[in-house]
């Protein structure tokens, strides 16, 4: 699947691959309107909406309709020359994809020049933190309100007399009790809190237990080991004494930690320690062309100097996931990404639904019409290096390179499993606007069109559509995206975390039975 680099200032219209059934309109295409494409016209049949598909030539019902060299769906409808194509006359392409395994090897450009670095801070494990941020981590939802009490009193002068702490977020969710602790559900948020305690960007632990839940805080803190530097305390509501005791006792123990992190000090850290989350939110018909490929350049450069790059979003590579696995260092790798591919096929039919659900009406209001065409623009995220990994929801991400978390398309569940693996920089590609954040990693987020940045330009640090109107080529707004996750890791605060977004974004991934 290829890519383009560079677009002409003016062009009306832009052919993704060679082959290609449709183009993508840069602009709105007026009917009878004559558009040049290479050495052709095209005369324009209806109105196309920028960001929206227009045909190329004559397709009959039940032919395959092809985007990036790919097919994105089949024709139910007849198809003319200069016909917008969209979910009028395109349906979903049910045949069988081929899966091959290690077929395609890109070898990196290796780094020239000095190594980079970023200021990080250096946990005791060895890992690099981006952030000094104190957690109160619930182990139930009982608890939630209590952890929201302490986490505010934390929110004006009494966090200023820590300059050198981040702040103290409140990691509150929806589950902790009702179900069965050996379930794949239970096992999944354990994991999840797990993560979260030992993540390198938190240094400060307050677990906040109700007191009679399935799953206390003895069951969190055994799923795995913290960084012996990170200060640890636990409270339970109904031991101490209720909720107004406890947000006493919490604020207390906080203000213990913050006087001893606030000493803590950044220093030069190669950028071969960053863990960094691709994601993606309110992709446009602009996603494929502008932002997720220049965040796959900037994610290559990362991989080649030996850094850790974590693709997500099951639903949202399917469709496209044969590209994965033929990018697949080990058969092992590629089969482990088959079986998440098989688990949501029959996940989606359990709830009544097909894979070909996922595109919203946002994404399909900009321009994308099936899951196999919002698929084939979302992994472009991942750039072309190579596939090392395939982790579960949460797992921890141990291998350097590229790798793939198995995650829902739903932004805050998917980041959040992305943070409690153990990312420590997020960059979220949007088209139709996106104000997430995701503490205590911080979220760069890239438009993909310039309409976006000037309507939406306070929730967005970086405009991608300068690729599609001809002002930037696709490696040069790769190397601001990967200045600025350089720049973010060092301290500088993206639009989210000046806003204080990010608490509220903390929602693991719950699924079975509640009982």
């Amino acid at each position: 699947m290829s890519h383009i680099n560079s677009i002409a200032t003016g062009t009306s219209a832009l052919v993704m691959a060679e082959g290609d059934d449709v183009a993508v309109a840069l602009r709105d295409l007026v009917p009878g309107e004559a558009i040049t494409l290479g050495d052709s016209v095209l005369n324009v049949v209806g109105a196309v909406p920028s960001g929206h598909k227009i045909a190329l030539g004559s397709v009959a019902v039940g032919e395959k309709v092809l985007k990036y060299g790919q097919s994105i769906g089949t024709a139910t409808a007849p198809i003319v020359r200069g016909e917008h194509v969209h979910s009028q006359n395109l349906g979903m392409d049910l045949g069988a994809r081929v899966h091959e395994f290690g077929t395609v090897h890109t070898e990196l450009p290796a780094p020239t020049g000095a190594r980079r670095t970023f200021d990080g801070y250096r946990r005791a494990d060895g890992r690099a933190g981006t952030r000094n941020y104190i957690a109160i981590l619930t182990t139930v939802n009982c608890s939630g309100t209590t952890a929201k009490l302490i986490a505010d009193r934390f929110r004006g002068d009494l966090l200023d007399r820590f300059p050198h702490v981040d702040g103290v977020i409140a990691l509150t969710h929806q589950s902790g009790c009702g179900l069965v602790l050996e379930s794949e559900g239970a096992q999944m948020l354990v994991r999840t809190l797990n993560g979260y305690a030992a993540h390198p960007n938190i240094a400060g632990v307050l677990v906040l237990s109700l007191g009679c839940e399935m799953t206390p805080a003895d069951v969190i803190l055994g799923q795995g080991e913290l960084p012996a530097d990170t200060l640890l305390t636990t409270l339970s509501i109904q031991e101490t004494g209720g909720m107004r005791a406890t947000v006493a006792a919490g604020v207390e123990a906080i203000l213990e930690m913050a006087e001893k992190l606030d000493g803590r000090r950044r220093e030069p850290i190669d950028i071969s320690e960053l863990v960094l989350g691709l994601n993606c939110g309110g992709s446009d018909g602009y996603s494929g062309i502008t932002a997720n490929p220049a965040l796959g350049w900037a994610s290559d450069v990362l991989v080649a100097n030996g850094a850790t790059s974590v693709l997500a979003e099951t639903p949202e590579i399917y469709g496209a996931e044969h590209l994965l696995t033929a990018r697949a260092t080990t058969r092992e790798v590629g089969l482990k990404l088959i079986d998440r591919i098989n688990w949501w096929e029959k996940y989606i039919v359990t709830g009544g639904g097909t894979m070909d659900n996922n595109p919203s009406p946002g994404n399909k209001a900009g321009g994308i019409t099936t899951i196999l065409e919002k698929s084939l623009g979302a992994v472009a995220k991942a750039g072309r290096a190579d596939l090392a990994a395939v982790y579960e929801y949460a797992e921890p991400m141990t291998t350097r390179g590229l790798g793939f978390m198995d995650t829902p398309g739903y932004d805050p569940v998917s980041v959040t499993g992305l943070v409690a693996g153990g990312a420590t920089v997020v960059v979220f590609t949007t088209g139709r606007g996106s104000v997430f954040g995701c503490k205590p990693t911080p979220s760069i987020k890239v438009g993909t069109n310039t309409a976006l940045f000037v309507r939406q330009g306070d929730d967005v640090d970086i405009n991608a559509g300068r690729i599609a109107d001809g002002t930037a080529r696709v490696e040069e707004v790769g190397a601001e995206i990967l200045d600025m996750i350089i720049a973010v890791a060092s301290g500088k605060q993206t639009t989210s975390e000046e806003f204080n977004v990010g608490q509220e974004e903390f929602v693991p991934w719950h699924i079975g039975a509640v009982t």
